[in-house]
């Protein structure tokens, strides 16, 4: 018998109970669009996170203080021997594989302007950070070394702090506002940012000379909360930081085999690691659910099957009488499971994208579906089908055609 004939026969055999059918495909219906959705969820948020680590700059290496230990105990980070102004500077003249460095003060503060005010973060940075960020300037200009060195009252503004203090699409450049009642001019603004990785609005901030925002808002001196770096190329990254870890440690006289560093060194990759390890975490488990639901699917697929060959047993004998094979009654069997699956498989992917087009319009979650999470939810349905199929079919094979026909 041609697979033509048992194809027709298999649709035919469906087609008499569309309620049963649409139900047994059910299972398969709700875990493939359940693979393709969660796909498309963790993908859409791992690209999400690389723009937004890539947000950060280029080449970025980040210096922290690290740690003190007593008896054992950590004190909590920042708590180990101090980052000094001049660790940064001997990192730029001293590590041949850093491009730009700046220390890196932050505050939060009330600002005002005029009759609005806003609470938002103080930047108090050197001009090489902006360079190390990729951040560009919309109107304005920024300041100088001199002036971030002298500690000039001057500051560039985030596009959010403007929209919250001027108005939607003001123009506050030669303004003034006043930050813990010290008189800041407004320079520059930014051009917007958006989210960064962590869910934080990178327009939500105040750039200011480094020695301004350390020495008149947060009251220090020498005491530095981070260096922001960049590496030369993204071939030095790993080298550069290499630099810097052995230059902090002659600095900060530990050896060079000692683990128990009063600083830390993070790169790009290193971040965009811990940001998408939750998310991949929480992918994993719910495409396992997904998983599950098509092995339940399967599971009822195995289910119809086994009834419909009890149902049609007397059909088996009789085809088999007018001369079908075994092999014959096998592969109509399996196809009618194969196709179960398969339009179960389809539906489903139809239900997939939809949903993930969903949750973009509605959630604003980033989704992105791929021809991969289809292909791979088509193979993984029909191999259900397939496996769910066999041991009904060869059931209904294995069948005598004289104790077939008796069957009641």
């Amino acid at each position: 018998m041609s697979y033509i004939n048992l194809f027709i026969i298999a649709y035919r055999s469906l087609n008499k109970n569309k309620v049963r059918s649409f139900l047994t495909m059910l299972g398969i219906i709700i875990g493939v669009a359940s693979v393709i959705a969660m796909l498309a969820i963790g993908q859409g948020s791992r690209k999400s996170i690389e723009q937004q680590i890539a947000g950060l700059g280029s080449n970025v290496l980040m210096v922290f203080p690290g740690s003190s230990f007593r008896g054992g105990v950590s004190s909590g980070a920042g708590t180990g021997q101090r980052l000094v102004i001049d660790d940064a500077w001997a990192i730029r003249d001293e590590c041949p594989s850093v491009k730009y460095v700046s220390p890196v003060a932050r505050t939060s503060a009330q600002v005002i302007a005029g009759a609005n005010n806003w609470n938002t973060q103080i930047t108090g940075i050197y001009p090489e950070y902006f360079e190390i960020r990729d951040l560009k300037i919309e109107s304005g200009t920024l300041f100088t070394d001199k002036d971030a060195a002298r500690g000039i009252k001057v500051c560039v503004l985030g596009k959010t702090v403007v929209e919250n203090l001027f108005g939607e699409g003001a123009d506050p450049v030669g303004e003034r506002v006043r930050i813990r009642n010290i008189p800041f001019r407004v320079i520059g603004v930014m051009q917007a940012k958006g989210q960064s990785g962590m869910g934080t609005d990178e327009d939500d901030v105040i750039y200011a000379p480094f020695q301004t925002v350390q020495r008149r808002l947060r009251g220090q001196t020498t005491r530095i909360q981070m260096i922001y770096v960049s590496a030369a190329s993204e071939e030095l990254m790993d080298q550069a930081q290499q630099e810097i870890d052995n230059l902090l440690r002659q600095r900060k006289h530990i050896a060079r085999n000692d683990e128990d560093v009063p600083f830390r060194i993070r790169n790009q990759q290193e971040i965009l690691d811990m940001l998408t390890s939750t998310s991949d975490t929480m992918v994993g488990l719910l495409a396992s659910i997904a998983a599950i639901s098509l092995l339940v699917g399967g599971i009822g697929i195995m289910n119809i099957m086994l009834v419909s060959v009890t149902e049609r047993t007397r059909e088996i004998g009789l085809r088999m009488a007018v001369g079908a094979r075994s092999k014959d009654i096998l592969r109509q069997f399996l196809l009618e499971a194969i196709l179960l699956s398969f339009l179960g498989g389809l539906l489903g992917v139809i239900l997939g994208v939809g949903s993930s087009r969903l949750f973009v319009s509605i959630l604003g979650w980033p989704v992105s579906v791929t021809s991969y999470s289809i292909f791979l939810a088509f193979i993984f349905s029909a191999l259900v089908g397939v496996f769910f199929g066999w041991y009904p079919a060869r059931k209904a094979a294995n069948l005598i055609p004289m104790e077939a026909l008796r069957y009641e």
